[in-house]
């Protein structure tokens, strides 16, 4: 039996490739409870969301549920709809931070 594979030239090989590949200054992670219907999804965040409180609290989390080590992206155990409610609320503080002058800013030197 013939199984055709992911990718049928090089080309398009090294297209997916390119889209699996994480700039500098940013960190891929995935999304999503087990006992949520539908897969994880993938997300490419800013590292300095690393450095913002509520990040804190959620990588705190992943390290009681998933441990240290893994493999691939960094796993975060909330829902989907919580990660994006977390990521609106960081770029939401972000850019506040940046159009007062004088303000905290969570961003890292």
């Amino acid at each position: 039996m013939f199984v055709p594979h992911k990718y049928t030239t090089l080309e398009s090989k090294t297209q997916e490739e390119k889209k699996m590949k994480v700039k500098k200054g940013w960190l891929a992670v995935t999304v999503g409870l087990e006992d949520e219907e539908g897969e994880l999804q993938r997300f490419v965040i800013p590292i300095s969301y690393l450095y913002h409180p509520l990040f804190k609290r959620l990588l705190e989390k992943a390290q009681e549920v998933y441990g240290y080590h893994s493999t691939g992206p960094l796993r975060l155990p909330c829902s989907v709809d919580d990660f994006l409610h977390l990521r609106w609320r960081i770029e939401r503080e972000s850019n506040y931070h940046h159009h007062h002058s004088g303000s905290f800013s969570f961003h890292a030197c």
